[in-house]
């Protein structure tokens, strides 16, 4: 049985590497797959292949971080059962303290205000039909030297996901964070044969020498399968191709006790909690829905 079939599914940053993996992978299990991404040549090219596997997909040519545009194109494709935020760039690598501030903040506007766009274009119709699933493609957020406009904005998007998933939970909707794990695309490419990539990543080329790499189809399951609600329980949560999630969710009440795979900041366990931590605990319940 398909795990996807009669779901319309969104998939930016779809004309290759890891989003084409997704595209292709939800068509095959049987969605229908809006391809979003900016190079119209790279859409036509994973359309046709699904296309030529028996699966559907339509092509969507627009920058994320158009809101007017990324909107209209979501208002065109319907009602949208599940939404895979993959769009991404890696930005510059380098010293903060040598870096240019607009490029660095470019970054942030296509990995964190390209998924809040395209976020709040379809979860009103989700909220309303009580069903929906988000998918937000994460990545690192380890803090590493040389690399701080792309993890800053990754980190930023696990809390997005986290503040996200929160309020649309009494609604039936759930939000994912997903790391997919360094897979062989033109954005890790750059970062292993770009002067800039070669003098501050020098420890990137490891990933690939060590064999620590991954195909693509490793995260496009892990996509099918969250994207399916198989893992529902674990809505809010950041999670990679290497976890167990059926050892997750046997486990779920422990995993949300002690707030795992989540952003958070661990104190000391001997030291005392402030009166407000009671107050941020009330702040994590939402609303009547």
């Amino acid at each position: 049985m398909q795990l996807l079939a009669g779901m319309q599914a969104v998939v930016t940053g779809g004309g290759r590497g890891i989003g084409r993996g997704i595209a292709e992978m939800f068509a095959a299990e049987g969605a229908a797959v809006a391809v979003l991404a900016r190079s119209a040549r790279e859409l036509d090219e994973t359309v046709t292949t699904i296309e030529r596997a028996g699966g559907r997909a339509r092509p969507f040519a627009v920058d994320v971080t158009d809101a007017r545009a990324l909107t209209d194109v979501l208002q065109a494709v319907g009602a949208v059962d599940i939404l895979v935020n993959n769009a991404g760039t890696a930005g510059r690598f380098g010293p903060v303290s040598e870096l240019d501030p607009d490029e660095w903040w470019r970054t942030m506007d296509v990995n964190v205000r390209g998924p809040l766009i395209a976020m709040r274009a379809v979860l009103p119709g989700m909220i309303e039909r009580r069903r929906g699933r988000v998918i937000n493609v994460s990545t690192g957020m380890a803090p590493m030297t040389y690399f701080s406009s792309y993890l800053s904005s990754k980190a930023a998007l696990v809390r997005l996901t986290e503040c996200v998933a929160l309020e649309v939970k009494p609604y039936g909707v759930t939000a994912f964070s997903m790391a997919p794990g360094t897979v062989r695309t033109s954005m890790s490419e750059h970062a292993l044969q770009s002067d800039e990539g070669k003098k501050w990543l020098p420890w990137f080329r490891r990933i690939f020498d060590e064999g620590l790499d991954v195909p693509v189809e490793r995260p496009a399951r892990l996509a099918a399968t969250l994207a399916s609600g198989k893992a529902d329980a674990l809505t809010g949560r950041y999670l990679t191709p290497f976890d167990d999630l059926d050892l997750l969710l046997s486990n779920v009440a422990e995993v949300e006790r002690d707030a795992l795979y989540s952003l958070r900041v661990r104190a000391h366990p001997n030291a005392k909690a402030h009166p407000i931590a009671a107050i941020r605990d009330a702040a994590t319940r939402p609303l009547d829905a």
